[in-house]
């Protein structure tokens, strides 16, 4: 007698169909975020969850494009990091295994100089 694995409901596979941040990923993202309101330089922002990618968008302004954009790309785990930060351009400005080490680049925007 064989053992096989069970088969998926109608041949779907057991993959989620979207991509979305975890719960802890979602408080290190918004901890930021809080800060750099608190500073007056980010003022909204949008989450959206595709199929490969999740993607957290921060603006200045609402009718504005993204600032930028912290991205997450569970294919890319094994080679470059599944985290990024990309800019207003689409240059990658970080990208990593870990997000709070990503997400370290744009809080060096939050030091400034006191006179």
């Amino acid at each position: 007698m064989n053992a096989q694995p069970p088969t998926p409901l109608h041949g779907r596979p057991k993959f989620p169909t979207q991509v979305a941040f975890h719960r802890t990923e979602l408080s290190a993202i918004l901890s930021l975020y809080g800060r750099m309101v608190a500073a007056g330089e980010w003022r909204d922002y949008g989450i959206s969850s595709l199929k490969e990618v999740a993607v957290f968008s921060i603006f200045r302004r609402t009718a504005e494009n993204p600032m930028y954009r912290i991205e997450k790309r569970p294919k890319l785990r094994n080679r470059q990091g599944m985290y990024a930060v990309i800019g207003i351009d689409g240059q990658i400005l970080k990208r990593g295994h870990d997000l709070r080490t990503v997400l370290r680049v744009l809080e060096r925007k939050l030091i400034r100089a006191v006179d």
